[in-house]
């Protein structure tokens, strides 16, 4: 069956998109903007030259789909893959040197709970049998920082109808890898490892939702999330889980990782809205993480045409924590 987008009012046409190479030039303009700079100066990883060896790599770059583009410049690559949060490699933000220790071979996706065709399926495997394609997406982190990233990868829905999911399934588990002897940061007690996330079997089904196997026109870096995480745009970025294992369909709704921490500063929900604070600071403005400026931060992250639909009805739930 053809699906057609109705192109959003935020979106502008892929020729009005400035190419990633004039982004590279700005270094002298942004001189001054702190840690976003200091990301900027910093030398690749050697990981990251390493894609050419990736066994998918002969899938990338992926066409770009027109639906999904942005008014806002992509964030330079030496930006965006040095300023990451990833705690299972630790809590602060140049993680992405940390990260590099991540094995992402061999790495099996399993697919279970309430569904018609369980299955463990290598990531080799998996990500051939979906319809590989490039979107611009901003991203809105809960810190109140933001960039713009041209993710590759498949809908989350693609996932859904190769698991298909029995009529009792209402969510959609997500869990990552957990091997502290591998990822430093898992060896931190507190935390309640793995990191889990969930959605409803609705937002699973929404057009945004979108599962990651690249970035830039290649595999996802390490640092990203490798060699699958999701992507979230309209929700605040710890909902979009990284490096994940396991996808489990269930009647019952997922604790997740910040939530079991402090349900009170990282509910279940986290939809981007400017007018509700988070509880040590305001979410009405954010910083572009390659300028240093900063600019409203916008409902649903800009999105809301496409999922505010979604949460029509529902005053008893905390949407925007």
């Amino acid at each position: 069956m053809a699906h057609f987008h109705r192109r959003p009012d935020w979106a502008i046409a892929e020729r009005e998109a400035t190419p990633e190479h004039v982004f590279f030039n700005r270094r002298a303009v942004l001189a001054g903007f702190g840690a976003s700079m200091a990301a900027l100066a910093a030398p690749p990883f050697a990981g990251r030259a390493l894609a050419a060896d990736d066994p998918t790599a002969d899938l990338y770059p992926a066409g770009r789909n027109e639906a999904y583009t942005i008014e806002r410049d992509l964030t330079p690559e030496e930006a965006s893959s040095q300023y990451n949060n990833f705690y299972e490699f630790g809590s602060h933000k140049q993680i992405a040197r940390a990260a590099q220790d991540l094995k992402i071979r061999p790495w099996d996706v399993e697919i279970g709970g309430l569904v018609d065709k369980p299955q463990k399926l290598a990531f080799d495997d998996l990500i051939r049998k979906m319809p590989l394609e490039e979107r611009l997406y901003r991203h809105r982190c809960v810190e109140a920082w933001s960039m713009t990233v041209p993710w590759t990868g498949f809908p989350l829905s693609a996932l859904v109808e190769l698991a298909a999911p029995q009529a009792s399934a209402k969510y959609v588990r997500f869990e990552t890898f957990l091997d502290p002897a591998m990822a430093s940061g898992q060896k931190q007690v507190w935390y309640p490892w793995p990191y889990v996330e969930g959605v409803t079997m609705a937002e699973a089904a929404n057009e945004l939702a979108f599962m990651v196997t690249g970035v830039y026109g290649k595999p996802l870096a390490k640092q990203f999330g490798a060699p699958l995480r999701l992507a979230l745009p309209w929700k605040y970025g710890f909902k979009s889980i990284k490096s994940i294992v396991k996808v489990t369909f269930t009647e019952e709704r997922p604790v997740s990782f910040w939530e079991r921490i402090a349900s009170n500063e990282y509910g279940f929900w986290a939809n981007v809205n400017p007018e509700v604070p988070h509880p040590r600071w305001s979410q009405a403005q954010e910083r572009v993480l390659h300028t240093g400026e900063t600019i409203p931060t916008v409902i649903y992250n800009g999105y809301g045409e496409q999922v505010a639909g979604l949460y029509e009805g529902m005053v008893d739930e905390a949407l925007f924590m």
